[in-house]
């Protein structure tokens, strides 16, 4: 499976600022390919904003519709006009692995409830236009045993494939290589096995 992510590195986010009658609304995102990425946010945010009417916030630290590592806080808004109204945005974006707060201070001017939801929503979806995205693609281990003979001509077919090597051991029978193959592309080694004329075994072929 292939899917955007944000392209941000530990411990950085990304900033933007809405003002909705009075109202600060600044969005945080983070890359989050897990909940603990997004608990640092969270923290971070609150430890920069004591003083903030809410730390808002929603996260989803997996693919798009992951179902199990996903949350949202409405942090004492009232009830589905926050939290909810941005993990919904996250999730139509198509994003996967991202966390994201928003911190609002009170200018003075009651939103409604209505009026809540739709400026979180805003709020985030106005920080995921210009949001850095990098493609992530899921992969699981695939090895290869080949003689010594046919290492050199394996990696260059594995770079020809975007295939990347994970890790290479060298015994007496020659060389055994771990692949980090898409898993969403069928395990067919045939062009490599008519590369090297045969001399390549698939290891674990039932993992």
């Amino acid at each position: 499976m292939r899917y955007p992510i944000p392209d941000l590195s530990p411990e950085e986010h990304y900033a933007t600022s809405l003002e909705i009658e009075r109202s600060r609304f600044l969005t945080w995102l983070c890359h989050a390919p897990s909940t603990a990425e997004f608990d640092a946010l969270l923290n971070k945010a609150r430890q920069q904003h004591p003083s903030a009417s809410h730390h808002c916030s929603a996260f989803i630290a997996g693919p798009p519709g992951e179902q199990n590592a996903i949350g949202f806080s409405d942090d004492g808004e009232p009830g589905g006009t926050a939290g909810r109204p941005m993990y919904q945005v996250l999730e139509g974006s198509g994003l996967g692995q991202v966390g994201c707060v928003v911190i609002r201070y009170f200018g003075g001017i009651k939103l409604g409830t209505g009026g809540l939801a739709r400026a979180y929503a805003q709020a985030v979806s106005d920080a995921l236009v210009n949001l850095p995205r990098s493609e992530i693609v899921e992969r699981n281990a695939l090895r290869l045993q080949v003689d010594f003979a046919g290492e050199a001509e394996t990696r260059h077919w594995c770079s020809e494939h975007d295939i990347p090597i994970n890790t290479v051991e060298y015994d007496a029978q020659g060389v055994v290589l771990t692949l980090g193959w898409p898993r969403e592309t069928p395990r067919d080694i045939s062009a490599l096995t008519a590369r090297l004329k045969g001399r390549v075994r698939l290891l674990d072929p039932t993992e």
